[in-house]
């Protein structure tokens, strides 16, 4: 048996263009993320600074346009101090948010120079929890001045001549969180956040400021923070960051699949809770949303590290399976299809911590199922941002109803003029038929149809082996005058690529 599913597009009904920096991710000082993962000096591939060049090569093919630095709980004890200079002079600090120590050797300037490797801007947070405004002020003059001031003059001793120019930044790290150092109410954080904003922005007024929202839509503070927080800070940032993630400890698949219904509402909550502000204050300005914050975690909760103070021991190194591939894709369509407000989006994390990359400490690199659909938006969902007229049927699961079983959005890139269909099959036993009708874009021809499907929802890619669960190109689809038909997998990850002749 086989379902079927419908979809209209047209190319004159848009929702948006999509900003690239939503195929951002996050590298915090946790567990193995730095040490070991892009960081590891005794590797076989390392360079003279101590990088990685496997990882180097699998995050350039993710085309990773900006990451966030440092934290995470962890800047909010960090003293930036502690990581720029003589590395023979830095000190080793406690890190009290992961309980481990912190050697320091990788800090500001190392991660500048490693994002230039990358190819990606830097997303930068400073510290309010233990610190507030001389700290935050005084990051940016190091970083952003160009010289002829004690910070700015500091960074050129440092062997840094040039600034670099850091745009975006994030005002702290989920400060209503009783587990963040230096929590605060939303009035404490609301006044301070702006206070920073001020003197920040009057270093340098070409950045651009996240103000932190509650650390979850489950929060007690959920609403109530971010509307308070918005009415303090409105003038003086940019963005409101949302931190969502998702797990399928509870082994029910199709209730774990359905979870991007509920991304997309936390979306439109934030989005509705800024637009009252908007009106509140008679405002022109729009507030947009930085999610910068999203994955599977499935050990979340988890005891962190066995013995204190140990140096970047393995910590949230969840292994991904096929299901898991399939619920990141989910929550990629999601944010695309609100890409009229989600203007930044952040997987978390990289490498190693959550991350779908994984690498053995001087040893091999491998890459875990959910690096493929993220791969894929990134390099074929730039551009505009599609309406789709969806008819597909529905299942109801434990927490949520009328699930459709296609997950789908197109994205059309005017440059290349071509056209990209992500779609997933959230049935777990039957193949989908998909009729799309795209006869506005006039003839087009078939790229390709990349499909990421297993027999096993819970295969996963290990060290010994990495290609259990990898795409495929040859999916089954026809075009024939604006029509496509396809036949999607039961459970899967499908990319339809489209090319426009004429």
């Amino acid at each position: 048996m086989t379902i079927r599913a419908n979809m209209l597009v047209d190319k004159h009904f848009t929702v948006s263009a999509v900003d690239p920096r939503v195929y951002g991710s996050f590298v915090e000082h946790l567990g193995r993320a730095v040490y070991g993962g892009i960081y590891d000096p005794g590797h076989p591939t390392a360079d003279a600074s101590g990088f990685r060049q496997d990882a180097l090569e699998a995050i350039r093919a993710l085309r990773v346009p900006i990451v966030r630095y440092p934290g995470g709980n962890f800047v909010s004890g960090y003293n930036w101090e502690d990581g720029v200079g003589p590395k023979s002079e830095r000190p080793r600090s406690l890190e009290l948010a992961w309980w481990t120590t912190e050697t320091n050797e990788v800090g500001t300037n190392e991660f500048a120079d490693w994002a230039k490797l990358a190819g990606t801007e830097v997303m930068m947070a400073v510290n309010l929890g233990t610190r507030g405004i001389d700290a935050a002020r005084q990051l940016v003059e190091y970083c952003n001045h160009p010289s002829g001031s004690r910070w700015s003059d500091l960074r050129i001793a440092h062997g840094y001549r040039e600034p670099h120019r850091f745009k975006t930044w994030c005002l702290g790290n989920e400060m209503d969180g009783p587990w963040q150092i230096g929590a605060k109410t939303a009035v404490e954080y609301g006044r301070l956040a702006n206070e920073t904003a001020k003197a920040m922005r009057w270093v340098d007024p070409s950045i651009e400021l996240v103000a932190c929202g509650s650390s979850s839509r489950s929060m007690p503070t959920f609403a109530d923070w971010e509307a308070t927080v918005l009415d303090l800070t409105y003038d003086q940032v940019d963005y409101l960051s949302l931190h969502a993630y998702y797990n399928n400890n509870e082994g029910d698949t199709a209730n774990f699949l359905a979870r991007s219904l509920d991304l997309d509402q936390f979306i439109q909550s934030v989005a509705a809770i800024c637009d009252y502000v908007q009106a509140k204050k008679r405002s022109k300005k729009k507030i947009m949303l930085s999610l910068d914050e999203w994955n599977v975690w499935n050990s979340i909760g988890s005891s962190r590290a066995d013995e204190r103070w140990q140096i970047a021991p393995p910590e949230f190194e969840d292994v991904y399976t096929h299901e898991d591939a399939l619920a990141v894709g989910c929550f990629l369509i999601t944010i695309l299809k609100n890409a009229d407000r989600v203007k930044m989006a952040c997987i978390a994390q990289l490498i190693n911590t959550i991350a779908p990359i994984m690498t053995e400490t001087g040893g091999p690199l491998w890459l875990q199922s959910t690096y493929y659909p993220l791969l894929h938006a990134s390099n074929y969902g730039r551009g505009t941002v599609l309406l789709s007229n969806v008819d597909s049927p529905k299942y109801d699961s434990k927490d949520y109803t009328d699930v459709p079983y296609l997950e789908s959005v197109c994205v059309f890139d005017e440059a290349t003029e071509q056209l990209t269909i992500f779609a997933v099959n959230r049935h777990l036993e039957e193949a989908m038929a998909l009729d799309v009708d795209v006869r506005s874009f006039g003839t087009l021809r078939l790229i390709e149809h990349l499909v990421l499907e297993n027999d096993n929802l819970k295969a996963v890619n290990t060290k010994e082996t990495p290609n259990r669960v990898v795409p495929r190109s040859g999916g089954q689809t026809t075009v024939d005058q604006g029509q496509v038909t396809a036949l999607l997998s039961r459970a899967s990850w499908n990319v339809i690529r489209l090319q426009v002749t004429k």
